[in-house]
């Protein structure tokens, strides 16, 4: 696991050396172990990287070079099965020269291009440069689990694991207003920095003397409403339990100490123990633990996972003073707003794990995109998608959630919303609950700020930029999860709670259930089989059932959140809500009225403590986005947009 900066230009020029050597500095956490530059002959590309070491450790320095000299790579992440691919490439007469997993990228490329990089099965993002052909090509893995941007500056193209480094290196850093207001920095592949995107899931981008090309090289297939019913439901059980312990079989090669992050619920309570069972031997559990609320405290089921696996059980107790502690900290390696103060709990989490001695993790991440664990799906079932259901239980779940329909869609909501319910044929529960809340935030918008954007339809926006082949004839709980896998998956979940919280410490977070091979087969079975009434994630927690206590088995979806902020007023994290947004740095910002803003923070102690908790998301957001402008010194933007319309098209 690592970190790199890339940087391609058309026309043979120098460097600006010192700038790139700040940006990998920039990216110290992400490879404290090694640090390396590497400059084409004929300066048309520079490639940096710092080195995580987990496999090869004595031989394993990138930048990677051919010995002919013609292609040399950087990667961050892992490939697994590497042994495999690498014993048949040394049988079609590829010569090695490292240890590490790294390489077999080099030579299926060599062999094979781009399209040799499809046999990569892992977490990934690749950079390569191939001089003979006067390109440089950006990989990134199926599902997004590790983060790639790219930005054009100065008629060079420059591609880095986090903007951070983008920025370290010249790019400029200006709020990119559009993105925030269409929510393209979750919903599609910018950022809220002008000018820097994100290289999409499962996708490649390209730089060459043409210009920039994008495209893709795999997606999720779910199976059509007109596929055969299959018959057999403990096959199905059977096969996703032996793709699962195939997946983490894979995950558990490295040659350094490995842990797993354990949260009380089933997905990390399976991972736990289908490891310890593949191992034979006791793992080191880690668990975040809050100590201000126990509506939000997992401790007790973490434990119990834990005795029935005889692991190593350590707590990682945080307050409310711990996360305003590390809040600034946090939101500087997560470069995206927090909504909830859980993505600084994983960042307390993971310095522990890193003081343990500990490199590498596995997680439970994934699970509720692969197999509909979360309630909105649930709800997506009961409403739109009941078939093979128990009909007596869905009328009795269907009048309950009628009753509890607070945030859901509307006649008022945004008019893109119900033109995409037209557009499906059904509502979209997750979008639905969405669109209520941004309607929310858009109250505190500075009128100029809502007079520019308004009527910038940004979910329209997002429709309009999927692979519809992949949403016809599907049924409606796939197509919400496919949405879902296209938008919050990859620029929420594995950014705050996946990659940058564990790399802020130098630790490599292993995601088993996102192997694509486990989501494919995931893909390929039926809505019931993974909603059944009202329990999610079914055909999952049938196959992991041999690994989970029985408490654990029958508990049910408990999101991981932090305990807001707003409900504890006499904490140094709601503290730090107050300062921040009674400073200059919300005056500063671009996007919201200040006075709006002051007077919700002001009539907040006069709410009821559900109102109260419902306003938490929003204060932590413009309280980030203060905290991100003042740490990047983010400025409005004075300029052109940086995409062409052609580009943004493609």
């Amino acid at each position: 696991m690592c970190g790199f900066i890339g940087v391609y230009q058309r026309s043979p020029s120098g460097f600006d050396e010192r700038s790139l050597l700040t940006a990998l500095t920039t990216l110290h956490h992400r490879g404290p172990d090694e640090r390396s530059l590497w400059h084409d002959p004929a300066g048309r590309a520079v490639l940096g990287h710092v080195r995580l070491s987990i496999i090869g450790l004595d031989n394993g320095r990138q930048p990677i070079v051919a010995d002919e000299g013609d292609i040399a790579l950087v990667v961050n992440g892992e490939l697994y099965d590497h042994e495999r691919i690498r014993r048949e490439l040394q049988a079609l007469g590829c010569q090695f020269k490292t240890d590490s997993d790294s390489e077999i990228a080099l030579h299926l490329y060599r062999r094979s291009g781009l399209a040799g990089l499809k046999q990569l099965r892992g977490e990934f993002a690749i950079l390569l440069f191939d001089r003979q052909r006067r390109l440089m090509l950006a990989v990134r893995d199926r599902m997004g689990i590790k983060p790639m941007f790219y930005a054009q500056h100065r008629g060079a193209w420059y591609f880095a694991s986090e903007v951070k480094a983008l920025l370290a290196a010249g790019v400029p850093a200006e709020w990119d207003e559009h993105a925030y207001a269409s929510r393209a920095f979750y919903l599609r592949d910018h950022t809220l920095f002008k000018g820097v995107k994100s290289v999409q899931p499962g996708c490649w981008v390209m730089a060459d003397s043409g210009g920039l090309h994008h495209g893709r090289y795999w997606d999720m297939e779910f199976a059509r409403q007109d596929a055969p019913d299959p018959a057999d439901e403990q096959g199905m059980v059977e096969s996703i339990r032996a793709a699962v312990e195939q997946s983490v079989r894979l995950r558990l090669r490295a040659d350094v100490p490995m842990g797993v992050y354990l949260s009380g619920g089933i997905d990390s309570s399976a991972m736990l123990g289908v490891a310890t069972q593949l191992s034979g031997q006791p793992l080191d559990a880690f668990n975040l633990s809050f100590t201000d609320m126990d509506d939000y405290d997992e401790n007790k089921f973490a434990r119990l996972a834990a005795e029935h696996n005889g692991a190593r059980f350590h707590t990682v107790a945080v307050s409310q003073d711990d996360l305003a502690d590390h809040f600034e900290q946090a939101l500087w390696h997560n470069e995206t707003p927090f909504f909830n103060a859980h993505g600084v709990a994983k960042y307390i989490l993971s310095e522990t794990v890193r003081d343990a001695g500990m490199k590498v993790v596995l997680t439970g991440e994934g699970a509720d995109e692969v197999f509909a664990g979360y309630p909105h799906f649930r709800r997506d079932m009961l409403l739109y998608n009941p078939e093979r259901q128990d009909p007596a239980l869905v009328t009795k779940l269907r009048q309950r959630i009628q009753e509890s329909e607070n945030g859901y869609v509307q006649p008022d909501m945004p008019q893109d919303i119900h033109w995409m319910v037209q557009q499906l044929s059904h509502g979209v529960s997750w979008l639905d609950n969405q669109a209520g809340w941004f309607k929310a935030l858009e109250a505190l918008y500075r009128p100029d700020f809502r007079a520019q954007f308004e009527g910038s339809d940004p979910y329209r926006q997002f429709y309009d930029r999927l692979d519809h082949r992949n949403l016809e004839g599907r049924d409606p709980v796939h197509k919400s999860m496919y949405l879902w896998a296209k938008s919050y998956l990859p620029n929420f979940v594995l950014t705050t709670l996946g990659d940058r919280m564990e790399m802020a410490h130098s630790i490599e977070g292993r995601v088993p259930l996102l192997d694509h091979h486990v989501v494919e087969l995931a893909c390929q079975m039926p809505v019931w089989m993974k909603v059944r009434g009202s329990t999610e994630k079914y055909v999952f927690r049938e196959a992991m059932r041999p690994y989970l206590p029985d408490a654990l088995y029958k508990r049910k979806k408990h999101y991981f959140r932090a305990p807001p902020a707003t409900l504890q007023q006499k904490g140094r994290l709601y503290q730090l809500v107050r300062d921040v947004l009674n400073g200059s740095e919300l005056d500063a910002l671009p996007f919201f009225d200040p006075a709006r803003v002051r007077n919700l923070l002001e009539k907040l102690p006069t709410l009821s403590a559900h109102e109260q908790g419902l306003l938490d998301p929003m204060l932590m957001e413009l309280t980030s986005l203060c905290l991100l402008q003042n740490r990047y010194s983010l400025r409005a933007s004075t300029s052109q947009p940086l995409w062409s319309a052609r580009e943004e098209a493609a």
